[in-house]
């Protein structure tokens, strides 16, 4: 699978190791929806070097609260579970990659 989709049982072991970009997204949400294919196009082509993982807001209200997420879609970069980045909005892939590139 090339993007996991996340919850409390499995964050805290997904995003602890290696470079992982986490989604946090909504499915009422229309920029949520516009980024989705770039979610799924980073997952494939990210697999093997860097998570790709998907938060559901709506049904992980705690995990949305916890990382402080007002506005979706935000995308957070975390290294060896520390986040180092975080990306309010929907962005080209290219801006996906510039920030996971220079982690």
């Amino acid at each position: 699978m090339a993007v996991l989709h996340l919850n409390p049982e499995n964050f805290e072991q997904t995003v602890s190791n290696g470079k992982v970009m986490v989604d946090f997204w909504a499915p009422w949400c229309m920029p949520c929806q516009s980024l989705l294919p770039t979610i799924d196009a980073l997952g494939e082509e990210l697999e093997g070097t860097v998570t790709v993982a998907k938060v559901n807001v709506d049904e992980n209200k705690a995990l949305a609260v916890k990382f402080r997420v007002m506005s979706i879609p935000t995308v957070i970069f975390f290294v060896d579970g520390v986040e180092k980045e975080r990306l309010v909005g929907a962005y080209p892939k290219e801006k996906y990659l510039e920030i996971i590139n220079n982690l």
